[in-house]
């Protein structure tokens, strides 16, 4: 474990954050998703002197995907719906299936033996449907968190409700703690775990937040020519 924590960092979390959402926004309209947010979040780690060792590019890999001062770093992005937000995490196809239920014991020990990382570094947003503005707010919430832990909860079989699946154990669920928060594993979504969040009890670990227009304000070719002309201009004087 590092001996750096977060707050060794946070004044220049909290300036450099906003500072790379709005420049990705100045030629992009989309929102930040998946790789990303990991792309960004490397050049804020590095801009704030958190040295950045290696990151993942954009692969798929279970586990960590940035390793810095800080330890090993899982990215993950989110929309916010309702004060909620959902994370899709491990496939458990290994220990358990439609084929195969397996136990709750193993399937947990599964789950911790894969987390490699010391802090959940998530980007949620928030998009209003009738805004042009999308709100973005950065958590680094720590692996160990109870909420992020499998073992708080207490897990039984999920069943399907209707259709062919009906009475049929399609998963696994737990019940729910703290202002919505929960965990379930779908078999047919490759016995994916699904961690479900409230926004409430993690306000604590909300590093930055920023609200941007998504509507983008230049195109490539438009910074090339700014880039360009400032340059000449330089070289002229």
């Amino acid at each position: 474990m590092s001996s750096f924590s977060v707050n060794t960092f946070i004044g220049l979390f909290k300036q450099n954050f906003p500072k790379c959402i709005q420049g990705y926004h100045l030629v992009n309209s989309d929102p930040i998703k998946e790789s990303v947010w990991e792309a960004i979040n490397t050049q804020i780690f590095s801009a704030s002197g958190c040295k950045v060792f290696s990151s993942s590019d954009g692969s798929h890999a279970p586990g960590s995907d940035i390793s810095c001062t800080l330890g090993g770093i899982s990215n993950k992005s989110t929309k916010l719906e309702q004060d909620i937000f959902n994370m899709s995490s491990y496939r458990l196809t290994k220990v358990c299936g439609s084929d195969n239920y397996g136990d709750i014991t193993t399937i947990l020990a599964e789950i911790n033996k894969r987390k490699n990382f010391q802090y959940y570094s998530i980007i949620a947003r928030n998009e209003e449907s009738k805004s042009h503005n999308i709100e973005y707010y950065w958590y680094l919430i720590p692996g160990d968190h109870c909420l992020m832990t499998p073992e708080t909860y207490t897990w039984r079989p999920m069943y399907g409700k209707q259709g062919k699946n009906k009475g049929v154990q399609i998963g696994w669920e737990t019940d729910t703690k703290d202002c919505g928060s929960k965990m379930k594993i779908v078999f047919n979504m490759s016995s994916q775990l699904w961690i479900t969040i409230a926004k409430k009890p993690m306000e604590e670990f909300i590093v930055s937040s920023t609200t941007i227009s998504k509507e983008k304000k230049y195109s490539y070719l438009q910074l090339v020519d700014i880039i360009y002309n400032q340059t000449h201009k330089q070289k002229m004087e």
